[in-house]
């Protein structure tokens, strides 16, 4: 972080009359700029039979505004040594870029204009559909992507939206036509649903003066409550097991649905999940698995908190020879962070690991704006990076324990195996 920034973030923030929230944070550590405008317009809000549209919408929607050509952007771009980024996750469709400050206000006019009047051309949309799809028939040879996306839906059923393929499928891509997008766009991307934020070397009330000139024309339906349906009550363990004949490694997801990140308990959920899978090398999954008995390539736990029940998945790579021995040992250590919660040295170790962290969260324009979208998106206020030391301290043993108990349980785990020689006995 920088010497300017060693206090605490400072940023400034305006909701304009549209619904439009932006947010600027005044760095001088570089002459350069961060620009993050993320929408609620991610894979949840795709048509329930037509998944992969917010995916498909943000391939294109930088191929053409009803001002300029897919060409004059790349050219405006590349002029200027740019790039630009378009992404989608579960809620959000995000377009970000870094840029020198001379640039700033003709790279935001860019990104707003092409955030608010694509055209999304004919060619180029089956252009980028094909392209698409031959990314997910690249997956479908991954076991990795495999297993994660199985995982995914063992644990919140095919039609939830947390539990259907983010990119859709191969059958659901080749369905999605020009009218699919630009009934997406004009539904998703508006306003009301945008968070801008801006990080650099820039006048604060100069830039929301700015980002207000750019914005306040532009309308579109208000803001609607999010509601994520609860996944589907686990009767049980899971297991499905994913043949990938020719593969030299085989990949294990074993997961759990958890909680929202608007719950309060979720500092003790991040907590617990560094002590299982993060502290270190990967934990004491990593301990045990990599380490003790060697049979993985890599073990770890992550932990994505989000709108809804959110899931906290084990990510293992083994020797296909390795798949029943790993699993059990992910039971055992299941079953005995569960049972008898973590220690008093991993908790003072983790906390100590997570607190000194957050610098390391805050080290470039690009991570303060992911940051500070976060901090928005989930409502924790703009000084949450000098609450969370405190946040984290508060965190009691008996919070974790209790956070164990609820939520590791190898009877209640969804596993998905994707490899050479997969064994149906194996869980």
């Amino acid at each position: 972080m920088s010497s300017s920034l060693a206090a605490g973030l400072s940023p400034v923030r305006c909701t304009l009359a549209n619904g439009a929230t932006v947010i600027v944070q005044e760095t001088s550590t570089t002459p350069a700029v961060s620009i993050n405008a993320s929408f609620l317009a991610g894979s949840f809000y795709d048509p329930d039979d037509l998944p992969g549209v917010a995916y498909l919408t943000a391939r294109v929607i930088d191929r053409g505004t009803t001002q300029k050509s897919a060409d004059a952007i790349a050219a405006e771009l590349d002029k200027r040594g740019v790039a630009l980024r378009v992404g989608t996750t579960r809620h959000s469709m995000t377009f970000s870029s870094t840029c020198l400050v001379e640039d700033f206000d003709d790279i935001l006019d860019l990104v707003v204009e092409i955030a608010r009047s694509p055209t999304f051309p004919d060619a180029e949309v089956a252009k980028r559909r094909a392209e698409s799809i031959t990314a997910l028939r690249q997956d479908e040879d991954n076991p990795s992507v495999r297993a994660g996306e199985t995982v995914s839906e063992l644990l919140y059923g095919p039609a939830h939206p947390y539990g259907r393929p983010a990119k859709g499928t191969v059958s659901t891509l080749e369905r999605i036509e020009r009218d699919d997008l630009v009934t997406f766009h004009s539904r998703q991307i508006r306003p009301a649903v945008l968070t801008l934020v801006i990080v650099g070397d820039v006048r604060a009330d100069q830039t929301i003066d700015r980002a207000r000139e750019l914005l306040e024309n532009w309308t579109g339906m208000p803001e609607r409550p999010i509601v994520v349906p609860p996944p589907a009550v686990a009767a049980g363990r899971r297991f499905r097991e994913l043949p990938m004949p020719g593969k030299s490694q085989t990949d294990i997801a074993y997961g759990f649905t958890t909680i929202s990140r608007l719950d309060p308990r979720y500092h003790a959920y991040w907590m617990l999940n560094n002590i299982f899978g993060q502290f270190g090398l990967g934990g004491r999954l990593a301990d045990n698995i990599r380490e003790r008995q060697g049979m993985a390539y890599y073990a770890f736990s992550e932990f994505n908190a989000n709108f809804g029940d959110s899931p906290l998945v084990v990510r293992v790579g083994v020797d296909p020879k390795n798949v029943d021995r790993t699993i059990q040992a992910i039971d055992g250590e299941v079953r005995e962070l569960g049972l008898h919660g973590p220690t008093a040295v991993e908790m003072d170790e983790s906390r100590s690991y997570l607190i000194g962290s957050i610098p390391r969260m805050l080290e470039t324009n690009d991570s303060i704006a992911a940051f500070l979208q976060d901090c928005e998106r989930f409502d924790l206020g703009l000084d949450y990076d000098r609450r969370l030391p405190e946040l984290l301290e508060a965190v009691t043993v008996d919070e974790v324990c209790a956070a164990a108990a609820d939520l590791l349980n190898p009877d209640r785990a969804a596993i998905a195996v994707a490899g050479p020689e997969v064994r149906a006995d194996a869980a």
